[in-house]
């Protein structure tokens, strides 16, 4: 267990962290197989700007890494664009 007030005070800070970016990544991964299920064009069109805004979002906050975020987008916009 930790001995000092401010490590006491990091790992509190640490699991609030966690929690949240879990919340986050869960939920944009929830989204990305969502958007992959989809087999009508018009749907996927609708919710692709949805779903490309919320992997920027957590690529922002360093969720995830910058290079992932666009490796998802682009591998989502090949999807749709495939789609008849």
């Amino acid at each position: 267990m930790a001995n000092h007030k401010s490590a006491i005070k990091r790992i509190r800070q640490a699991e609030k962290k966690r929690v949240h970016n879990k919340y986050f990544a869960r939920t944009t991964r929830n989204a990305v197989k969502k958007l992959r299920g989809i087999t009508e064009k018009e749907e996927a069109v609708k919710l692709f700007p949805e779903v490309s805004s919320l992997i920027d979002r957590i690529a922002k906050k360093n969720i995830i890494h910058k290079n992932k975020a666009a490796n998802l987008k682009s591998k989502l916009a090949k999807h749709v664009n495939k789609l008849a």
